[in-house]
């Protein structure tokens, strides 16, 4: 198999400790966070698909609940994007401290339970339906980011695979 070239940004073109990312990536985030506000906006002021559902639980205990999700997003998200970008390496390693310890994708979990608290908070059938995109488009360009890795780091990356979930954290490694 050939090596894959990942797409980098034009201020990360230069920097030979960053693998790439898939070209649709960026704007493919983009575009579903458009979509998922519009269809957030769509439910609840038009479609009115989650108005019993609002009447079932009060606003007040949907922000508590939702609040673990976005504790946990801006605690994954920052920190994966600090450890990536804030420190330019002298090579592309395996990250494996900090964020990257617990899940192999960090960034994308911040934003995949970001979208999540925001579903708990309006209790939106539609938004939720396009969440699942969301999981599923994260999901593509992840194992894509990885392939990418591998061609790159080989046996280094697939060890780190195999001790590190993708997205759901496993709080009990077997040993």
């Amino acid at each position: 198999m050939g090596e894959r070239k990942g797409y980098k940004q034009k201020a990360y073109e230069h920097r030979q400790d960053l693998a790439g990312e898939h070209s649709i990536s960026d704007i493919g985030q983009i575009i579903l966070l458009i979509f998922f506000i519009t269809g957030l906006l769509v439910d609840k002021l038009i479609l009115h698909f989650s108005v019993f559902s609002a009447d079932l639980f009060p606003f007040y205990l949907r922000i508590i609940f939702s609040l673990p999700f976005f504790i946990f997003s801006f605690v994954l998200a920052p920190g994966g994007l600090k450890t990536v970008f804030g420190k330019k390496r002298e090579e592309l390693v395996v990250i494996k401290s900090g964020v990257f310890s617990i899940v192999r994708h960090p960034i994308y979990l911040g934003s995949i339970l970001l979208y999540f608290g925001f579903i708990i908070i309006s209790l939106s059938v539609v938004a939720f339906c396009i969440w699942i995109i969301i999981i599923i488009f994260y999901y593509f360009i992840s194992r894509y980011e990885e392939k990418l890795l591998i061609d790159k780091l080989g046996s280094q990356y697939e060890e780190y695979m195999n001790d590190v979930p993708m997205f759901i954290p496993a709080f009990f490694k077997k040993k």
